[in-house]
């Protein structure tokens, strides 16, 4: 069983810096961590590789400093890893990110099962991983909350549909996207960390891409462009209110009807 994990550095707070030209996040240095949400997605390739033997190779997109991510990725049990890096993928929209990653998988070569979670805590689409399966043909279940059985030949998937679930039977190649808590993610091992420092990260660059057609990736391959993005503004507001109880909760209460909370 080939598998393949897409996993993603995200901003580890909303103090990040935003490019006044083209409106997009200024990663480069920022503080990061893994997208919660992949870390699901790698507990369930080792649950499937514990049953059944195999690689887990995880792929991103994003600067140099996606090797700490990686790092922490083969000290819970990945097997290989490649960063996608390259200028030209910058500024990337849903549509670009998505083909961007897919010619990265075509890169990697052979695969049985792609997974990813089912969004990130930054663009918070939850596109990614089916516009993956529709550049690659593949068939692709999303929202995955349960691994019902999973054999050499085929995936049966539980979905969590909201007022609903759905069981979904998929014969490999295909793509799923995992909900959160599917399984609870393992702590990286300090014992792999240790064995696993000089392990290779491949670096893949635009040169490395099966299609060099450059009008598909990085901004000019993006049909969406963020028209205003900024930091959320933090403000504080202290009052203080003297009185007995009563006229203090009724002095709270005209403060909501002010606020418009009421």
């Amino acid at each position: 069983m080939k598998i393949i994990v897409c996993m993603k550095q995200v901003p580890a707070s909303s103090k990040i810096e935003v490019d006044p030209e083209n409106g997009t996040l200024k990663r480069d240095g920022a503080e990061t961590k893994t997208n919660p949400f992949d870390l699901y997605g790698l507990e369930t390739a080792l649950r499937i590789r514990e049953k059944l033997g195999g690689t887990i190779t995880v792929l991103t997109m994003g600067p140099n400093q996606a090797t700490e991510m990686v790092r922490d990725a083969y000290a819970m049990g990945a097997d290989d890893a490649v960063i996608l890096s390259d200028r030209k993928f910058a500024g990337s929209d849903v549509l670009a990110t998505s083909y961007t990653l897919s010619q990265g998988i075509k890169a990697i070569g052979d695969y049985d099962l792609i997974i990813c979670g089912k969004q990130t805590t930054d663009g918070d689409t939850a596109q990614i991983g089916p516009a993956i399966a529709e550049h690659l043909h593949l068939p692709h279940t999303a929202w995955v909350s349960e691994l019902v059985n999973v054999s050499e030949e085929a995936i049966e998937v539980r979905q969590d549909l909201g007022s609903e679930t759905q069981i979904s039977r998929m014969k490999f190649p295909c793509l799923i996207t995992v909900d959160k808590d599917i399984f609870v993610p393992r702590l990286p091992s300090y014992r792999r960390m240790r064995e696993t420092k000089e392990r290779e990260i491949k670096i893949f660059t635009y040169e490395d891409m099966p299609n060099k057609d450059l009008s598909r990736y990085g901004l000019v391959g993006s049909p969406t462009t963020v028209e205003k993005i900024f930091p959320p503004e933090v403000s504080k507001e202290q009052i203080n209110l003297d009185g007995t109880p009563d006229e203090k909760a009724e002095a709270i209460v005209n403060l909501f009807k002010e606020k418009r909370f009421l």
